[in-house]
């Protein structure tokens, strides 16, 4: 793969285009691939056309697990459940993106374009929480792909999850940048009422023009701000990410974030600072190159600042804030804004295990006792 950093030029035949309604500009060829498609010029003159706007395809499938584990120390769940594969968010940020090499697709429109909607996800849950020796511990919705991303509309698979968990009155966490959240208040109310669930809405900005081209079809920042007042005055504890945090592109609306958040009763905020993990490094430089010209290259100086002098750093604890001088400032700036507004820090929090009574197997006989 040829890197964006090195080679963007507007007078390439294959050059980035900006994609109205999508957050990446091209489909590179994920890092499995073992062929490489280029453009040629042959000379011959070209009319200028806009960039082709791609649908968004479906693949139903019938996953074979659904609950994922992980034992990483900066990660506050060990469980957790993604009802899709991709995201029609389009958030060209995404640290998920990488994944859809696995599937022989790009990270780049692919990723937002050619989704998997895992439609046994339920009938799988519930299997799962009926084995003899399942542990009971919260899980979370939307640790890879968002569960209330667009075709959860059509879908209603994040629904059918939620609907498990309350019946066996099991907890969890929800991360999402989408509105949608709301309509399931109907199941999160009770679920909160019995400590049993604690969602977080994730917000960048509050400039909407730079949101369209951030994350092109997740909800408009004002709208989350709304979800997070509307979960917390339903009684739904609902706090905000700031994340992630850009250097000289985002982070300058951290503390109206937070201001804004407080208002709406969140009563706790976390962030994390970008990361650019294989493709996803060339894909944002991309972004960068077409919607901020003037500085993508201290935007990149600041990243790689950050992550000792490379796009990306693996290790547990720095890869979510970053080390150095321009992370220490984020961190300040975090911490003094949540004490200015009473928010408290972190994402760990506190759920029931208790409760939790495992689904009963089907009888022929129905419930006759």
């Amino acid at each position: 793969m040829k890197s964006a950093s090195s080679s963007f030029s507007p007078d390439r035949i294959d050059a980035p285009a900006r994609i109205k309604g999508r957050g990446a500009a091209s489909n590179p060829e994920g890092r499995f691939e073992s062929l490489e498609k280029t453009r040629e010029d042959d000379g011959w003159h070209r009319e200028e056309a806009a960039a082709p706007r791609p649908p968004t395809h479906v693949t139903e499938e019938r996953a074979r697990s659904i609950i994922s584990r992980n034992d990483s120390p900066d990660i506050h769940f060990t469980q957790s459940i993604n009802a899709y594969r991709g995201c029609e968010h389009g958030c060209v940020y995404c640290y998920a993106r990488p994944s859809h090499s696995y599937l022989n697709l790009s990270p780049g429109i692919d990723f937002e374009t050619k989704l998997f909607a895992k439609t046994n996800a339920a009938e799988l849950l519930r299997k799962e929480l009926a084995k003899p020796g399942y542990v009971c511990s919260p899980i979370n919705l939307g640790a890879n792909t968002d569960p209330y991303q667009p075709i959860e509309r059509r879908y209603r698979i994040t629904r059918s999850v939620l609907e498990v968990l309350h019946e066996c009155r099991h907890p969890c966490t929800v991360i999402t940048k989408n509105a949608l959240i709301e309509r399931d208040l109907d199941l999160l109310v009770p679920m909160a009422q019995a400590g049993l669930v604690h969602a977080f809405v994730s917000v960048t900005s509050l400039d909407n023009r730079l949101s369209s081209t951030l994350e092109p079809r997740a909800s408009a920042p004002h709208r989350r701000l709304e979800a997070v007042a509307a979960l917390n005055a339903a009684g739904v504890p609902c706090g905000v990410m700031v994340a992630p945090i850009i250097p000289m592109v985002t982070d300058r609306w951290i503390e109206q974030i937070l201001e804004r958040a407080a208002a709406g009763g969140a009563p706790i905020a976390g962030y994390t600072v970008l990361r650019l993990p294989y493709e996803l490094k060339d894909l944002f430089r991309e972004w960068l190159d077409l919607h901020v010209p003037q500085r993508a290259e201290h935007v990149m100086s600041l990243i790689r600042q950050m992550r000792g002098g490379r796009e990306n750093d693996p290790n547990f604890g720095s890869r979510m804030r970053g080390e150095g001088e321009f992370a220490e400032l984020i961190r300040q700036r975090f911490q003094l804004a949540c004490r200015k507004h009473g928010i408290g820090r972190g994402r760990e929090v506190r759920l029931d295990t208790s409760a939790f009574k495992p689904p009963r197997a089907a009888s022929p006989q129905g419930e006759l006792f």
